[in-house]
This record gives C-alpha cells, structure tokens and sequence, in this order.
C-alpha cells in the first residue's frame, strides 16, 4: 500500500511513517517506479510505535518491541528483551518522579516560609523611607494546626531510663532529613540545639495503633510537633542553633506531616532505631512495633547537656524547653558579647 492509506492504517502521519523509516524503525519496500510499498506487517509496526508513544517511550526504545513482532509473536512484549525495556523505562520515570516531586516540595517550604518571614512595608519600599520596620509575623492562626489531643491522658512516669544520658556524646550517625540535607548527629553544630524524639505520626488516614491513647505518653506527635514550630523563633532567640526532630517513622511519613503542618525544621527518620543502641535510649512495644520513647535532648556540639524525660504533656513541651532555655542562659556567650 502507498504511504497515505500505511499511514491511515497505523493512525499516524506520513511524516511519521517517514521518520520511523529514517530511524531505521521500518523498511518499506519500492515499486518499479520508486513509490515506498508497505506491507500489513510495517503497518503494525507503526501502530506498535505509536502506541508505545502514548506511554512515554521514543521511537528508538520500541525496537525490543517491533523485533518481538518482527519474529511472529503476537505482541510486541511477549519477548523478555520487551520486558526489560519495560521495566528500564519505569526505572527512568521513578528517578523522574523523585526529583520532580523534591522539586516540588522544596518549592511548596519556600512558599509557604516566605510569608513567615513577612512583607516590606510601603514605607519600607519607598525611596525617601529613613527607617527599616519590624516585618509583620504571620499570625499563628494561619498556620495548620493539629487536633488537641483528648482528655484524661495517661501520664508517663520517669522510670529512670534517661538518667545515664547527660555528659554522653552522640554517635556519628547520618541520616537525611525531611528537608534533603545530609545530617551527622556529632557535626550539628558546635552551639546549643535540641534533638526531640518522639514514637510515631504515621499515615494520616490511618487508624492510631490500638490502645494507643491508653500509652501513658505515647499520644501528642503531630501536636508537639506544632509547638516546636511555633516556638522556634522563641528558642532561636534564647540561642538555640537548629532543632531536629527523630523517630522511627518512615521518611514518607515524616515528609508528609512536614508538609501538611508546615514544620520549618527537618525530621530524621531512624526506623532501625540505630540512635537507640547507641545511647541505650528508652523505647516500648506497640501494636507489634519498638517505638522510641518520647524525650527531648539539649546539646552543646555534640554533648547531651540536659534530657527531659519523660516529656507530658506533649503540645506544650516546647514552651518548657524554651523556658529552661530562659533559666540556663549560656553565660559564655555573655561574655563573648
């Protein structure tokens, strides 16, 4: 058949059908007058490129397909070379994907960080302006909350579990947070910063493990969570470096709950509880679990200065730390001043 009824046919363009054959895709052959002649076997095969198209492969990743077809199968994967083409494919659009949506996540922080930072008055902007304004603080009201926790919480008691952790060193672990950096435990900082770790958010849409709030403790993430949030200005103020978050939690887990509340500080996720074996930190069982117990750690560099344990009620905790901050002002720092 001629080029126009091929292309017809095969749902596609004669200048389709004439770039398949540049490629080397397809091998029309000629009439004694030098007209391409297609066969019903070109015509499938130029119906295999477009359909493969459809779904994302060039003209050039077909080939596994068209020589499957080429050698009688009925399908163009029915050969394992098409498979593994398949499965190269999803491999490229996963890598894909996973920049893609860090892109995307990164933009979504920078977004929604910029108006914490605040907005330059008019008087700021305009050119005869003398002085500089304070920006304007988003109010916490705009901020996403989590849901107040239930009454009648079991309170934890201090078992003594913590007890050996002032004047211990972290250990050089890594771990990536929520935030893509690449964070060694003992390298945080050489000042002051907070490390609180805390058992598990999970998936929002799921079911909390059951007897969860009977846990005395173990109810309060998403909520502590929040109130190191609104509290970060206040600690950074009372010369806290940086505040990192820990647990068990899948990384995923963790990106969405940074997301959905929009945490300005990263989240390690530790789901082999490897912190846990080297400082011999306290954890309990849950629903077929081992969960990190909930405790805040106050460091200078890399050495534990202060622990609170065991940390209740959890959605003002970070008004306590903060207050602690107040009450153990780094005098060291006086002086350098």
């Amino acid at each position: 058949m001629r080029a126009g009824e091929a292309a017809a046919a095969a749902g596609v363009t004669i200048k389709a059908l004439r770039y398949y054959e540049e490629c080397g895709l397809l091998s029309p052959g000629r009439t004694a007058n030098g007209y391409r002649d297609y066969t019903a076997e070109d015509v499938r095969l130029a119906e295999e490129i477009r359909g493969l198209g459809a779904l994302g492969l060039t003209p050039a990743e077909t080939r596994p397909f068209l020589a499957c077809l080429r050698a009688g199968h009925e399908e163009g994967d029915h050969c394992v070379e098409s498979l593994a083409a398949y499965q190269q494919k999803i491999e490229a659009l996963d890598l894909l994907i996973n920049r893609l949506t860090h892109s995307r996540n990164q933009l979504i922080r920078r977004r929604d960080a910029a108006p914490r930072r605040g907005f330059p008055s008019t008087s700021e902007t305009s050119a005869t302006a003398s002085t500089v304004t304070e920006p304007a603080k988003e109010p916490d009201t705009m901020l996403p909350k989590a849901d107040p926790l239930p009454s009648g919480l079991p309170a934890p008691v201090d078992d003594g579990a913590a007890a050996h952790l002032p004047g211990r060193t972290l250990p050089a672990l890594s771990f990536t947070g929520t935030d893509g950096s690449a964070i060694r435990l003992d390298a945080v900082s050489e000042g002051r910063w907070v490390l609180f770790l805390y058992p598990l958010t999970g998936d929002p849409a799921a079911d909390i493990p059951e007897g969860w709030n009977e846990i005395p403790g173990a109810r309060g993430c998403s909520q502590e969570a929040c109130n190191f949030r609104d509290n970060l200005d206040a600690l950074r103020a009372e010369g806290v470096d940086r505040v990192l978050a820990l647990s068990s939690d899948r990384a995923d887990y963790q990106q969405a709950l940074v997301d959905r509340l929009h945490l300005p500080y990263p989240m390690l996720s530790d789901p082999g509880l490897t912190l846990a074996d080297a400082l011999t930190l306290p954890t309990f069982e849950a629903d077929g679990q081992t969960l990190y117990r909930r405790l805040t750690l106050v460091l200078r560099g890399a050495t534990i200065e202060h622990v609170f344990y065991p940390v209740f009620p959890p959605d003002t905790h970070a008004d306590e730390v903060a207050r602690w901050f107040r009450d153990h002002r780094d005098h060291r720092d006086d002086r350098d001043a």
